[in-house]
Parts: C-alpha cells; sequence; structure tokens
C-alpha cells in the first residue's frame, strides 16, 4: 500500500478542509466562552528555562546564544503552567491560554510533537470549578462543529449530557477489582509490592523493575481507561498524591489530591488541579520527579527557581490544560489528531 498523498497536496486538502473548518469554528467558541467568562487571554512565550518537571515528560531542547557570543540551554515548553503561574503570583485572577506546546517521544493517533492547549487558571475557586468549565466547553465545541455526538472509533459521548464524577480509587476497583488505598500508606507513600501483589491475583503482568507509578498507569491506561466516558463524560477525580505533583493534597485524606481528568469516548482530554501553592513542598516533588526521570531515561530538567519563588506570592487557584485537538477530533470523528491540525509537523 503506497502512503497517502502529502496533506498539501490540493486533492487531499479537499478531504481535510471540512474538518478544519469545523476546528476554526471551534476555537471561536472557545474564545467567545472565555470573553464571556471574563478570562484575560495571555500569551506566555514557549522558551524557558525548564520545560516541566514531570518524569515521564519530554521536551525539545535548544540553546538561545547571547550578545557575547555565550550559549545556555533552554527548552520548548510542555504547558505554559510556570509562566502562568508567575502571572498569578503578580496579581491576574482569571487568566488563559490557547497556543502551541510541544512534547517530545509523542507520536500517534492521539499524540502530536506540537499541539494546541487551552490552558486556563481560576485565582480563589475550588477545582470542582472547573469540572463544571469543562461541561459547558464540550458542549460549545460540539456545537460550533455542528455534531450532536463526540465520537472516537466506535465510542460515542453525548457532550450535553451531565458529566458522572467517579473517584480514582472507585474505577480502580470496578474495572480491574484492585484497591489502590491498600497500596499506599497513611501519608499517601506507595507500595509497590502491595499493587504487584493485587494485579499478579488479577492476572495482570507486571515487569520485575516496574515501580507502583509504573503498575498504575498500565492498569489505568489498559483497564480503566477504555470504560471512561461512553455515552456521558466522565470527571476521574482524586489522584493519588504520589500522582498529582502539582495539585494540593485532598483535605483530611492525604492520600489522595485535588486532581482531575476528563474523558469522552474512552479519550483523556484535559487534567485538571486544585493547585499546590506550598514552594517547599513543590521542590521536594520536583526532585523526586528528576530523580525519577535519571533513573528511568538518564537526563534531567532544571527547576524553574523564579517559579518557586513565585509559589510563595500565588494565592489559592484551580488551573487546568485541555487538548484542544483532541477534544476537535472526537467533534469531528476525525480518525487521528493530525486530520484535525491545518499543517501537522512531518
Amino acid at each position: 500500500m503506497t502512503d497517502p498523498a502529502p496533506w498539501w497536496t490540493p486533492a487531499r486538502h479537499e478531504g481535510r478542509r471540512p474538518a478544519l473548518l469545523a476546528r476554526s469554528r471551534a476555537a471561536r467558541a472557545v474564545r467567545g466562552w472565555l470573553a464571556d467568562e471574563g478570562f484575560v487571554e495571555v500569551d506566555p512565550p514557549a522558551l524557558q528555562v525548564s520545560p516541566g518537571n514531570e518524569a515521564h515528560l519530554h521536551a525539545f531542547a535548544t540553546r538561545a546564544i547571547g550578545n557575547d557570543g555565550q550559549a545556555r540551554p533552554m527548552y520548548l515548553h510542555t504547558s505554559p503552567e510556570f509562566a502562568m503561574k508567575k502571572l498569578l503570583a503578580a496579581g491576574e485572577t482569571r487568566i488563559a491560554s490557547f497556543g502551541h506546546v510541544f512534547r517530545n517521544r509523542e507520536r500517534g493517533p492521539l499524540h502530536a510533537p506540537e499541539f494546541t492547549m487551552l490552558e486556563w487558571y481560576r485565582a480563589g475557586a475550588d477545582y470542582s470549578v472547573l469540572m463544571q468549565d469543562c461541561s459547558v466547553l464540550l458542549q460549545r465545541v460540539a456545537q460550533a462543529a455542528g455534531s450532536p455526538v463526540l465520537r472516537w472509533r466506535e465510542a460515542v459521548c453525548d457532550p450535553a449530557a451531565p458529566p458522572e464524577r467517579l473517584g480514582v480509587t472507585e474505577a480502580f476497583a470496578a474495572y480491574a477489582g484492585i484497591d489502590i488505598l491498600a497500596t499506599m500508606d497513611a501519608d499517601g507513600t506507595p507500595d509497590a509490592a502491595a499493587l504487584r501483589a493485587q494485579m499478579a491475583a488479577r492476572g495482570l503482568r507486571a515487569a520485575p523493575d516496574d515501580t507502583w507509578s509504573d503498575m498504575l498507569s498500565r492498569v489505568l491506561v489498559d483497564r480503566v481507561e477504555p470504560h471512561l466516558g461512553h455515552g456521558r463524560p466522565v470527571i476521574l477525580d482524586r489522584y493519588p498524591a504520589a500522582e498529582a505533583a502539582l495539585a494540593r493534597r485532598l483535605p483530611g485524606d492525604p492520600r489522595l489530591a485535588e486532581r482531575f481528568e476528563l474523558y469522552a469516548c474512552g479519550v483523556e482530554l484535559a487534567n485538571g488541579f486544585g493547585e499546590l501553592t506550598d514552594p517547599a513542598e513543590q521542590r521536594r516533588r520536583f526532585e523526586a520527579e528528576m530523580a525519577e526521570k535519571a533513573r528511568v531515561y538518564g537526563e534531567t530538567y532544571p527547576l524553574d527557581e523564579a517559579f518557586l519563588q513565585a509559589l510563595a506570592l500565588m494565592p489559592p487557584a484551580s488551573g487546568i490544560a485541555l487538548g484542544f485537538d483532541r477534544l476537535v477530533m472526537l467533534a469531528t470523528a476525525a480518525p487521528s489528531i493530525d486530520a484535525v491540525q491545518w499543517a501537522p509537523v512531518a
């Protein structure tokens, strides 16, 4: 079988164009919602001293050459999060960014190395408010695309249906038969041996060197995610604290955190937090993440010291990042993320 014609050939573009026009209408709908909600749309720089400090997040590295000819490492951001939280520290209270981000080692039907992210923050708001935002955005984007449903392959989701709010612990029990809380100490420290034993009892395989996080991710992807967002959207809520490096711990239960993900048609669309604002705790978490990154990949990213300083001034806030291309893909029933990007990366 020969490869299809390049996206820039007239015949191929003609077939792609309806979904691309739907994308443009969806972008206008998003910006209309931001205006209705009183958000200030900000424009963070893509070049950062640190692209993020999560172990399994991979950035594109470059060099900035100064007027003196000296070079220093820089990175294309994987999210505008650090810059936006600095703006919250500066005094902004309701901000949004709608632009491109970059992630290395990611390519497939649901992943592109460069994609459009909608990220927004509400100072002084509980993270449950972001869940309401997600519900409204699903409806507005679907309407703009001219679709009554979201669709991914054989899965269908009604964007107008009230989302189901489902705890991670309940989802793992229901779909994998695993008691996640039993694999954590009282303070939230994970116990890899306990999770490995539960997986073995249910016939789930784990590599000998898998960490607790590795095993949790595998069960989530293989056993839980395929069930989420069929018929109506799902808010997968209250993640284990060990899987929420930038989120506050849940009041009353330090094992869990104020983190949720939005799903439709088995596809993860957004990741939201009640934001951590303790710079000392954030530094500890980043250092632990970078230690794991060094162990697995043999590399680390620097910490953004200015970001850690800014956290001391940042008000309580909630924030979320939504993959715009993925949402448009579902709203147009497109076969891949490339199909709804005007000029996909070669």
